[in-house]
């Protein structure tokens, strides 16, 4: 018997001989590495407070043409196709994650943000790169579309990390999501050989393809949670697979039937991460591992796709336009569509800031290049500038942004999603609290936090020692709480956190109750 195979090519078939064992062995190992050096860089991107499609991005121009690496790779349809599926599994990713409760009192705003709003960042833009750059009418309105799109990926990559009230988080979360599906219909359109139809017939097909993509994802979402919770699975491993098939399932639906596939997978997604699925906790770190491969990937391509020594003459064209997105068509933007939802001037000014630009216009700018539209090239050479500078503008001074504005809540519990058996079997919960310097809860007893019977404090660290409070321990500024909660109070345990961190313990009597909303 044969233990070991040498697949050799034959004679005279050179570099078109078929992919051997050798070329899988050579194309693991590559991958693998290049897997390897995004995890570690993830450690530098969170350091620093960029991004960290930055760093694959580098990783990917490191390894082409005009890096070490030395691959030579210019295949726009495969990149368009990856990058495709690649955002199919990072929105299902953050619909999974994406609270129902904080989404539904901002949806009306967000839906206007990401239809209306695209709509006038997509004429600004456009008006920019025609009149200031000098691109033609069609080009310009392909690089408006293109750029009008925010990215979750990168846009959470960074707010993650600072503490915002419900409604701006929600609102810049339900966004990144809704607004895919809109501007991939107008790049395609506006990529179409000969003149675009009339505005209104562009406008319905904009409507039946959001319509059909919506109706679909959520039809898809609520049959597969349904199912999930009434069939009991072999095993618990199965689960985070058929959530994540359920999603694509979504996308290849509504995509099949001439409607917003992106737009359908997310809408399953949030469904599927709202509906209290069992192994939940597995789940999402499922989830949470294939986006961070599904990004990788992604952003590694299209680094690749990139010839570094062809950006010289497009960097000022790219800075331009960015100029005009960034302090203009987003601001205005934003004004247009959330005014009318007396949304404060503060959070406007940080959703302006934060339209963060990521992989998806990248990836969109290779529709122009499979179509075939005339300078092209050029268009995806600004797009990739735009997108790399402006990052490292926005990023990093989000948190300072958010600070100056006052719109950090740091007193704010936070779900760490925590995977563990009891709490699993439980239905539990493990909140996370640190008392700010203006907390009421200075100076509170334990017990006098009179969270609801199944919620209890667990573990104070203070001064870098931990230790298990009793009910007369005093709380004093900087401690860092662990609270137990069990599914049914969870919400009403953050809502008795928050309204003694604002009213101390007499909330109650004071009428401070926890339950307002945040502004």
């Amino acid at each position: 018997m044969c233990t070991r195979a040498h697949v050799r090519p034959r004679a005279g078939q050179g570099r078109d001989a078929p992919l051997t064992v050798h070329h899988l062995n050579q194309l693991l190992f590559a991958c693998s590495l290049v897997l390897l050096v995004a995890v570690a860089a993830v450690r530098i991107s969170s350091r620093s407070g960029l991004p960290s499609l930055l760093v694959y991005l580098g990783i990917g121009v490191l390894m082409g043409s005009d890096g070490v690496g030395n691959i030579h790779f210019d295949n726009a349809e495969l990149t368009q196709v990856i990058g495709y599926a690649a955002l199919v599994v990072i929105l299902a990713e953050g619909g999974l994650g994406t609270k129902w409760k904080e989404v539904r009192p901002v949806l009306p705003a967000a839906s206007v943000l990401a239809t209306v709003g695209v709509a006038v960042s997509v004429g600004a833009t456009a008006a920019g790169a025609h009149y200031l750059v000098g691109l033609g009418w069609r080009q310009a309105f392909i690089v408006g579309a293109v750029v009008s799109s925010t990215d979750a990926a990168a846009v959470f990559s960074v707010l993650r990390k600072i503490p915002l009230p419900s409604r701006v988080a929600g609102t810049l979360e339900a966004e990144s999501g809704f607004n895919d599906a809109p501007v991939v219909i107008l790049v395609v359109a506006f990529c179409q050989a000969g003149p675009v139809e009339h505005w209104y017939i562009l406008l319905a097909e904009i409507v039946l393809e959001l319509a059909i993509g919506a109706a679909l994802g959520l039809a898809v979402g609520f049959l597969g949670s349904w199912g999930l919770r009434h069939v009991a699975l072999p095993a618990s491993g199965l689960y985070p697979i058929a959530v994540m098939a359920i999603a694509v399932t979504a996308y290849a639906a509504g995509a099949l039937a001439h409607g917003s596939g992106f737009l359908a997978v997310y809408l399953a997604s949030m469904v599927l991460g709202n509906a209290k699925l069992p192994h939940w906790p597995a789940t999402r770190g499922f989830a949470e591992g294939l986006g961070w491969i599904a990004q990788i990937g992604m952003f590694v391509l299209l680094g690749l796709l990139v010839t570094p020594h062809e950006l010289g003459d497009d960097v000022v064209p790219a800075l331009i336009i960015g100029l005009v997105l960034t302090m203009a068509a987003r601001p205005l933007s934003v004004v247009l569509s959330l005014t009318p939802f007396r949304v404060p001037w503060q959070e406007q000014a940080l959703m302006s800031w934060a339209g963060l630009r990521g992989a998806v216009p990248i990836i969109l700018a290779t529709i122009p290049m499979v179509s075939g539209v005339e300078g092209s090239r050029r268009l995806f050479n600004i797009v990739f500038v735009l997108v790399v500078v402006y990052t490292l503008v926005q990023g990093p001074t989000l948190p300072w942004l958010a600070r100056k504005l006052r719109l950090g809540e740091e007193g704010e519990a936070s779900d760490l999603g925590i995977e563990s058996a009891p709490l699993e079997r439980l239905r539990g919960h493990l909140l996370s609290l640190t008392i700010p310097d203006d907390s009421r809860m200075n100076g509170v007893e334990v017990g006098e936090l009179r969270l609801p019977p199944g919620a209890a404090v667990t573990l104070v660290v203070r001064d870098g020692k931990s230790f298990v409070p009793s009910p007369t321990t005093v709380l004093r500024h900087a401690d860092e709480l662990l609270v137990v909660a069990t599914d049914p109070v969870r919400d009403q345990a953050e809502r008795r956190l928050r309204a003694v961190a604002q009213g101390g313990k007499l909330a109650d009597w004071l009428g401070t109750g926890g339950t307002q909303h945040r502004h």
